[in-house]
Order: C-alpha cells, then sequence, then structure tokens
C-alpha cells in the first residue's frame, strides 16, 4: 500500500489487543503503517502506552491524557477532577516520552453529561490538560461529541496552536472555526459509512486532514474490533471523496502528521 501512513489516533493500550498485540503490529506495518500515535482514556492506561512505546521504539508514539468518559463501557460517567488529580505528576514525568496531551476533549452526550455541573467539571478538566499541553510545548489530541462548537471554542480561548480533532463530526460552520484556528482533522475507518461525513471531508482542505483508526473502535463493520491496519479504509475513502489518488492523499497525510506531531521521528 501507500508507503508511509501515520495512525493519528488509535488505543493500543486497550484491552481488546492484549492477546494479539504483537500480530496487529505486524499486520499495522505490512499496511505501510510508519507511525502509531497511541492515545489514553484512563489514568490506569499511562504507563502502559509508555511500555509500548519502549516495545516498538520508533513505531508506537505515546499520548497521555485523561478522557471527558471515565469507568468502563458498562459503567461511563463524566469526568470528575478528582480523576485528573492523581496523575498530574505523570504528564511531567513523561514529558520527554510523550508527542501529545490526549485523549482530552468534551463530551456532551445527554445521557452522559446529565447536568450543567457535569459539563462545567469537563470543561475544569480539558482546560486543565490544555494549560499542561501549553506548559510541556505538546499538541492535543482532541475528543469532541456533542460538544463541538464549545470545545472549538475553548481550546482557541486558551490560547491552543496545534490541535487534532479526532473523528470530528461538528458542523461545517464549528470546522470553519476549527480550520481559522489552525487545527487539523481526522477520519476513522466508520466515515466511510455516512454520508455526511463526506461533505465534512470535502469541505476541509487535505493540507488539514490526519489518517486515524480509533482502533479498536470506530471500524467499517459495528461490533467488530478494528485495527491499525484499516487505515487504509480511511485513506481510500478520502481520496474518493476528495477525488485524488490514494499516494497524494497519504503523503499529504503524513505530512500533516509530522508538522503537527513535531516529536514524530519517522
Amino acid at each position: 500500500m501507500d508507503g508511509h501512513l501515520v495512525d493519528s489516533h488509535c488505543h493500543l493500550s486497550a484491552n481488546e489487543f492484549v492477546q494479539d498485540l504483537n500480530d496487529v503490529v505486524e499486520r499495522a506495518k505490512q499496511a505501510g503503517v510508519k507511525a502509531l500515535i497511541v492515545v489514553t482514556e484512563g489514568a490506569s492506561e499511562f504507563e502502559r502506552v509508555i511500555q509500548l512505546s519502549s516495545i516498538y521504539p520508533g513505531l508506537v508514539f505515546p499520548c497521555v491524557g485523561i478522557h471527558p468518559l471515565q469507568g468502563s463501557q458498562q459503567a461511563l460517567h463524566s469526568v470528575r477532577i478528582q480523576d485528573l488529580e492523581p496523575v498530574l505528576p505523570l504528564f511531567q514525568m513523561f514529558r520527554d516520552d510523550i508527542v501529545a496531551v490526549g485523549e482530552i476533549g468534551l463530551d456532551f452526550t445527554p445521557w452522559y453529561a446529565l447536568t450543567l455541573q457535569d459539563r462545567n467539571e469537563q470543561l475544569l478538566v480539558f482546560k486543565k490538560q490544555l494549560e499542561i499541553s501549553k506548559e510541556l510545548d505538546l499538541p492535543v489530541n482532541v475528543h469532541s461529541r456533542s460538544a463541538a462548537k464549545v470545545t472549538i471554542a475553548t481550546m482557541k480561548e486558551q490560547g491552543i496552536r496545534h490541535a487534532l480533532l479526532h473523528n470530528f463530526a461538528g458542523r461545517p460552520s464549528v470546522a470553519i472555526e476549527g480550520l481559522q484556528a489552525g487545527y487539523y482533522f481526522s477520519f476513522p475507518p466508520a466515515v466511510s459509512r455516512n454520508d455526511q461525513r463526506a461533505k465534512l471531508i470535502k469541505q476541509i482542505p487535505l493540507e488539514r486532514i490526519c489518517l486515524e483508526t480509533d482502533s479498536p473502535a470506530l471500524g467499517f463493520e459495528k461490533q467488530v474490533r478494528n485495527e491499525p491496519k484499516n487505515i487504509t479504509i480511511s485513506l481510500e475513502y478520502i481520496a474518493k471523496v476528495k477525488g485524488i489518488s490514494t499516494e497524494a492523499v497519504a503523503e499529504v497525510t503524513t505530512q500533516n502528521a509530522l508538522c503537527l506531531f513535531p516529536k514524530l521521528n519517522i
């Protein structure tokens, strides 16, 4: 496939990969993936992603961050400041190892963020981690669901200049605000099932698009484990929507990732 691909947002420390991670990584390499930017959702994963970067040096590039939803899939709750506080020293400890702060952001899905207090607490945790990214001079790898406008406005208010909005599904007008702020957008294989997303991909210049899988979630088929080799599905879909070659998409999205994540050395 097209040589040098960067999966700019995936979850290799997820339980779904415990059994066969080596095989998963091997398949990614065979698909042309040269870098896996691995994000965390909760405190328990911080040590693991750092460990993965030493097991797969020059291929796995870790990020650490606290996601706006915490707990297990069966019992998710909106993040609280006490979910972040215990790991604050780890950002400093791992500052030389990580390429970004993430996955951080806002998730105002009604059944999780039920109250104004939930939303305010999410904002507090998000802003605190945006501050950390500025202190460490690192980009942010960002989740926004049912909160695109507030997410982008918050990052702009906080003076954030380098951000990836992963699996972005906001309105085109909101995407334009992100583009004006200099942010990048990435799209996982699942977008190829969704015509709404085609409009967004058409509108966002290729110079601001990165590839991602969000593995093990957001694959082409629902309920089937996604993995980084499926980055080629995103690549082909973006090429089709934009009416350009997969080679062009591969080259530009990789340049974009290198630009956004200067600590990637591939």
